[in-house]
């Protein structure tokens, strides 16, 4: 995800944090209390607490602090064994005081993350930018919490690290899934996104610049922003305190549920300025069962071509609204059309929900599965009229080349990947082609233990350290060439630019 020169992302370290709950009964509540309390009984012992401090003979005001205090403990206690720190092992850049400032030395790097559980069964959701370039993915996952005295903090909640791969990216929503080979974890469910409001209560777990199991609270600033005018993704301010380190954890509501994937920072400093911004449960509710299913996230669509209606616009087409999105084009035979759209209808709603931008029109299709149909309701003229249009997957080139590998005929168990030599068919569904020989990634290849080496669908390699690999034959007998533990180069191209990836084989 392309950021600004402003915007800071929080892949450093990451781990567990907190978050808070309370319920009407909560001038009930004593010392035993182990559930959530709701916010406005919190908000209630809040308020009730600033007024009795006038008093200094009332002694509610302690114990109403102490009631507050034992709540978002609790909830603390029960967020904190669901929140996994992640350890990445990649090469780059690395500095070396011996050499010429003109050379560049590559080597091994680590760095640090978080992830939220959301399966029992392993799954846990992170950033993409976190696993980016990824060699080995490691994961700590908490042991039992327990609440921590001073003491007691220094010593405990070691966790255990294990082995992860990498099931799916979705770099374009900046969410990846990892895998661990254990059961029975603690998962965390995702909260409406609907129900989300500004000014809510929420709290952001995580490991800022590598304090494990930190925990910080704010409210939602905003339930959706654009930071990058140029990006169609919205993310949910927030000030509750995230810092580098903070990226893939998750933000909590005073329900136990997670509202957001931390993302990102905005700050002069680099560090937090009360500006953090988290990718909405909606979006991470689509993408994790695509990128468990798939390994990548399929786009929706309906076939029209939309924009953004200005005043010059609407005077000489004669729309009725001078605001909003109007379809300026139609795939032929596609849902749009086939439901009856036509060009210069202005769309004012989908789905019951009103489409003011393109942006808002984009993260409504993000939320939708292919195969959904939607009502869509537009303005022709002086009629409004109501149309059934269905969502459909958007032709992608890539995808075809599933069709086309193996999963076993054409594995290549060295990178984890599923690969096709590439000839003249193949070249066609890659546009701006630069070298013409080399080896297609169709995709990951299921259940591999190599998976996280930093390839995606539709890389193609064209060399292994320097010489070059026609043919899947060629590129597997170049990859047997290299001993253990030796490093490996891979030449490739991606979006018509050339790069290297470089890994030590196992």
């Amino acid at each position: 995800m392309r950021c600004h020169r402003r915007y800071a992302r929080l892949d450093r370290r990451l781990q567990p944090g907190s978050h808070y709950m309370a319920n009407q009964h909560a001038l009930d509540v004593r010392r035993r209390f182990t559930g959530p309390l709701h916010a406005a009984a919190a908000v209630a012992l809040l308020v009730g607490a600033a007024g009795a401090a006038g008093a200094s003979d009332n002694t509610d005001s302690p114990r109403s602090l102490q009631l507050l205090s034992r709540s978002i403990e609790a909830l603390v206690t029960r967020v904190s064994p669901s929140v996994v720190q992640v350890l990445v092992t990649s090469y780059g850049p690395v500095e070396d005081a011996g050499r010429d400032d003109t050379d560049v030395v590559i080597g091994q790097q680590r760095s640090m993350g978080s992830g939220v559980i959301v399966d029992s069964d392993g799954y846990i959701i992170t950033n993409a930018h976190v696993v980016s370039g990824a060699h080995r993915v490691q994961v700590v996952v908490p042991g039992a919490h327990v609440s921590e005295t001073a003491l007691r903090s220094l010593v405990s909640a070691r966790g255990r690290t294990v082995d992860a791969h990498v099931v799916g990216i979705a770099s374009e929503v900046d969410l990846a899934l990892l895998k661990v080979d254990l059961a029975g974890l603690p998962a965390l469910p995702m909260a409406n996104y609907d129900e989300l409001h500004q000014g809510q209560m929420v709290f952001a777990f995580g490991s800022p610049e590598g304090l494990r199991n930190s925990v910080t609270m704010g409210v939602i600033s905003a339930v959706a922003r654009q930071p990058d005018t140029d990006h169609p993704m919205v993310y949910i301010q927030t000030d509750a305190p995230i810092n580098h380190g903070n990226s893939g954890g998750p933000l909590v509501n005073v329900d136990g549920e997670v509202v957001g994937i931390n993302a990102f920072i905005l700050s002069d400093s680099g560090g937090s300025q009360g500006l953090g911004f988290a990718i909405p449960s909606a979006v991470v509710n689509v993408a994790y069962p695509q990128l468990r299913k798939y390994g990548h996230l399929r786009r929706s669509e309906m076939g029209m071509q939309v924009q953004t209606i200005t005043p010059d616009l609407a005077r000489g087409l004669r729309l009725a609204k001078d605001s909003g999105l109007v379809v300026s084009d139609l795939l032929a035979d596609g849902p749009a059309a086939a439901a009856g759209m036509r060009i210069e209808d202005v769309i004012e709603s989908i789905d019951s929900v009103p489409m003011g931008s393109l942006l808002e029109l984009a993260f409504h299709l993000y939320t939708h599965d292919p195969g959904d149909r939607l009502p869509v309701v537009v303005r022709r003229g002086n009629n409004r009229l109501t149309l059934d249009v269905r969502v459909a997957e958007r032709p992608d080139d890539l995808e075809r080349l599933t069709d086309v590998g193996d999963p076993e005929t054409n594995r290549v168990s060295q990178l984890g990947v599923i690969g096709i030599t590439l000839d003249d068919a193949i070249a066609s569904m890659v546009p701006g082609l630069r070298i013409p020989y080399g080896v297609v990634v169709a995709g990951r290849a299921q259940g591999s233990r190599a998976a996280d080496v930093a390839l995606s669908a539709g890389d193609i390699i064209h060399e292994v350290n320097g010489a070059p690999v026609p043919s899947l034959e060629d590129l597997r007998a170049a990859l047997d060439g290299v001993e253990a533990h030796g490093a490996v180069v891979l030449q490739v191209e991606r979006g018509g630019k050339l790069s290297f990836v470089a890994f030590q084989k196992d």
